[in-house]
Parts: C-alpha cells; sequence; structure tokens
C-alpha cells in the first residue's frame, strides 16, 4: 500500500510538470541571470550561441591556463569581460548589474594578481564576487518592496511572498558556500584543480542548485494560476 501510494505521488508530479511545460510554461523557473552569473549575466532569450557568449570568458580562461599559464590566462579573462561588457552595451543599451560587478572585480583582483605577480588575487575573486551576491541577496529581503530574486523571476513565476524570502534566502546560502567551497580548493588543492574548479565546479554547482530550486517552484506553483495558463 505504502509502495503503490509512493508512485501515484511521483505519477501526479510528473503529470503535473509535463502539463506545465506543455504550456510552454518555463518548466522550473530557470533563472539563466543565476545560471550564467560567473561567466556573466545575459539579457534576452538563451539560445546556443547566447550560452557561447555567456561562458566565453571562462572557456578563454581556461584554454590560456592550459597553453601559457595562471598570469596568462589572468589577462585573457580581463580582456573577454570587457569585450563582452561591450558587446552586451551595443546589442542592448544596458548591462545586468551583476554582471558588471562581476566585471569590475575580475578587472580589480585581475590587475592585482598581474601588478603583484600573485595569483592568489584571482583566487579570491571567485569568493568575493559571490559572497558580495550572497549579501546583495540577503539585503534585498529588508531593502526594498522585493527580494532579490522575485526582481529576476517575478514576471514568469507567480509564489506567495513567504516563498519568495525563502527561496532568496536558499540563494544566498548556496553563494555563501560556493565562496567557501573555493576558498577550500585555493588553500588545498594545486592552481591546476583551482583551475578546473573555477570553469567547471562553479558551473556545475549552480546548475544542480537551480535545476533543484526549479523542481521545487514547479511543485509551489498553482497549477491553475494566471502565469501557467497560455
Amino acid at each position: 500500500m505504502q509502495r503503490t501510494s509512493y508512485l501515484t505521488c511521483v505519477t501526479l508530479d510528473f503529470n503535473r510538470l509535463r502539463r506545465i511545460a506543455a504550456r510552454k510554461r518555463p518548466l522550473i523557473g530557470f533563472p539563466r541571470e543565476l545560471f550564467s552569473i560567473i561567466p556573466a549575466l545575459s539579457l534576452g532569450p538563451p539560445s546556443n550561441m547566447q550560452l557561447l557568449f555567456d561562458f566565453f570568458p571562462l572557456i578563454a580562461f581556461f584554454v590560456a591556463y592550459k597553453l601559457a599559464g595562471i598570469f596568462v590566462a589572468t589577462g585573457v579573462i580581463i580582456a573577454a569581460v570587457v569585450l563582452q561588457v561591450s558587446v552586451q552595451w551595443i546589442r542592448h543599451r544596458k548591462v545586468s548589474s551583476m554582471m558588471l560587478i562581476s566585471a569590475a572585480l575580475v578587472m580589480i583582483f585581475g590587475g592585482l594578481t598581474l601588478w603583484i605577480h600573485d595569483e592568489a588575487f584571482i583566487k579570491w575573486k571567485v569568493t568575493v564576487v559571490n559572497w558580495l551576491f550572497a549579501a546583495g541577496f540577503l539585503v534585498s529581503q529588508y531593502v526594498g518592496d522585493q527580494p532579490m530574486i522575485q526582481r529576476m523571476l517575478g514576471n514568469s513565476v507567480t509564489l506567495d511572498r513567504p516563498l519568495w524570502l525563502k527561496l532568496n534566502s536558499l540563494w544566498a546560502l548556496f553563494f555563501l558556500a560556493l565562496g567557501a567551497i573555493n576558498l577550500y580548493v585555493m588553500f588545498n588543492f594545486s592552481t591546476d584543480a583551482w583551475a578546473k574548479f573555477k570553469v567547471f565546479g562553479v558551473i556545475g554547482l549552480t546548475v544542480v542548485f537551480a535545476l533543484l530550486q526549479g523542481f521545487w517552484l514547479a511543485s509551489k506553483m498553482p497549477e491553475d494560476s494566471p502565469n501557467n495558463a497560455r
């Protein structure tokens, strides 16, 4: 009996997700702004070319690191984020504030890395940017009408305020944890291992977390709400 009840619940949840997808409603309310935090924060609908544009600085960094080392790779990622911000401004006449923060920190910490010739600065950048994002998300719960995550997803997801606050707090905790993990990798592993974590680990963890929050969102959204109807 318990097994039958469990299977019934799973089937109902699967059918619910399938109906949402059939209405061309984003299955998980996937926050591309958050998914792309490390390389960029893109504007406009996702596409293969857009994803390539989002990840261009990280790809360039990793290739340069493998070919010429951390200092050349630092110079490459600085040039890449400047180019990325410029292209986004030309295309959209606006640039995400989070993208600007990330790009500014790349230039500051990357510049210090090249000036002092100490790779620790570019490694610290990953932690600093994530902890700044965490602080911004937490502060937004007390300043302004909406928490940060609601401002980013509010046009496509309908939730009660307590759920928005919970979701916002979860992302803040995720950013805090990501910054802490970066410090652990930075101080306990080689630069080669850190570079792989920066490119593959951070993106992978962000995607997994976003997918999990997406299924959580799908379970909380009213099935017959106006946003789900098309």
